[in-house]
C-alpha cells in the first residue's frame, strides 16, 4: 500500500513506545485479568500499596501518573473485593489512607512473583548492557531519572 504522506509512523518514538508497552504487557495482563479479574489500573494500585505500604490516592496518582478518577474506580473495586481498606485520614478528613488487607497482600505476592519472572523473560531478549541501557532510557523518558 502506497503512503499518502511521508511521515514515518513506524519510527515515531511515541508510537513505538506505545506499541512496545502494549506488546510487552499482554502476557502479564492475561495473568492478573485471568486469575483475579483485575483491570490494569487495579493491579497498578495494588502494586503501589504492596511496594510502598499505606498510601493515599493522591500519593498513588503522583507516583503512578494515573488520573485520580481511574484510581478512585480501582480503589472502589479493590475495596469491594476486600483487597484493601480505606481509613479516613485523621489530619485531612477529605483524604483516605489505603492499605492492603491480608487477602490483598496474598494477591500482591502472587502477582509480584509472576511479574518478576515475566520481567526476567522480557529482559532475556537483550544483553545485560542493552537491558541496563533500555531501563535507563525508559526511566529518563518517564521523568524518573
Amino acid at each position: 500500500m502506497q503512503n499518502k504522506d511521508d511521515f514515518d509512523l513506524q519510527s515515531f518514538l511515541p508510537f513505538l513506545l506505545n506499541q512496545a508497552a502494549e506488546e510487552s504487557s499482554l502476557a502479564f495482563q492475561r495473568v492478573y485479568k485471568g486469575r483475579y479479574g483485575m483491570l490494569r489500573n487495579e493491579w497498578r494500585v495494588l502494586f503501589h500499596l504492596g511496594v510502598y505500604g499505606q498510601m493515599t490516592a493522591k500519593e498513588i496518582a503522583e507516583r503512578s501518573k494515573m488520573h485520580k478518577t481511574k484510581i478512585s474506580r480501582a480503589v472502589q473495586r479493590l475495596a469491594e473485593r476486600r483487597y484493601l481498606t480505606r481509613t479516613r485520614d485523621g489530619r485531612d478528613r477529605r483524604s483516605e489512607r489505603l492499605a492492603l488487607t491480608p487477602a490483598g497482600e496474598s494477591v500482591y505476592r502472587d502477582l509480584r512473583s509472576v511479574a518478576e519472572e515475566y520481567d526476567s523473560h522480557l529482559a532475556r531478549q537483550f544483553t545485560r548492557g542493552e537491558e541496563a541501557l533500555l531501563r535507563m532510557m525508559l526511566r529518563r523518558l518517564a521523568g524518573m531519572g
